[in-house]
């Protein structure tokens, strides 16, 4: 009987609660700072006081909540459809495209390519000076096909002229973001998903709202000049620097891309 007086924890049982932590941690990241979070908490509040009547015998607003809590589910994967998306994109961004990536580095005919990062922050600099919006959007390992498909389809080889060309304000293919993969701008006057984080300074425009989107979607990586003000931001894992020097953009993107393919 004194045995029976101690609980017995299992090595499964501690992994299992740390793995339940894992997974709401990483909930609690995809939800932080939207709506979703706030939906989250009510949800939760519900269950809670579910558990609580149950507890107290009360059986007219158990079985009431009990109802709830049985089609609640199918409540979360409509609610939170958003949120269950990025998840798996984030997921399979991270952890496949590891595997990818390795096989990419034992392939003998795989050919090196770089970002051409100094005729990208060139052209930053040029159109920050001159006030030219732009939204330059840089692929890491997710596909953005998609994405392309909703503008032109350009394939030329990125030159610090040809960004100041495209998004030149009388240009036709200014009005959206450029899609740069490998060495190569792939296309022009993309439409992209824009962030619905409600914590987004007012004086942030929709460039800075698609910059934002994209990465919380993506592992893409953003460049986004105001053609307000002619300030520089980017935007990565859906967090936005700004007020970014030259010497700022040209240090980040160096360390992001230089030899990006190979160290991926």
């Amino acid at each position: 009987m004194i045995t029976q007086l101690f609980i017995q924890i299992r090595f499964l049982d501690v992994v299992d609660v740390l793995l339940v932590s894992y997974l709401m941690y990483q909930l609690y990241v995809l939800i932080r700072g939207t709506v979703a979070l706030n939906i989250f908490i009510v949800i939760f509040i519900l269950y809670a006081s579910w558990l609580l009547v149950k507890a107290l015998n009360m059986e007219l607003i158990s079985s009431i909540l009990g109802q709830v809590i049985g089609v609640g589910a199918i409540a979360l994967i409509i609610v939170f459809q958003q949120e269950i998306r990025r998840f798996l994109i984030f997921a399979g961004t991270r952890y496949l495209s590891r595997t990818l990536s390795l096989n990419k580095a034992f392939s003998v005919m795989q050919e090196q390519k770089n970002v051409k990062i100094k005729s990208i922050a060139n052209a930053c600099i040029r159109m920050s000076e001159s006030k030219t919006g732009a939204l330059i959007i840089i692929t890491r390992n997710s596909k953005l096909d998609i994405y392309a498909q909703t503008g032109e389809i350009i394939n030329a080889d990125t030159s610090t002229r040809l960004l100041e060309s495209i998004f030149f304000k009388n240009s036709a293919l200014h009005d959206g973001a450029v899609l740069i993969t490998n060495e190569r701008i792939h296309a022009a006057r993309c439409v992209l998903p824009v962030s619905d984080n409600p914590n987004i300074p007012d004086g942030l425009g929709l460039r800075h709202r698609a910059a934002l989107g994209i990465t919380e979607y993506t592992d893409a990586f953003a460049v986004v000049v105001s053609e307000e003000t002619g300030e520089i931001a980017i935007a990565d894992g859906g967090t936005l620097s700004n007020n970014l020097s030259k010497e700022d953009l040209l240090q980040i993107l160096e360390k992001e891309f230089l030899n990006f393919y190979i160290r991926s």
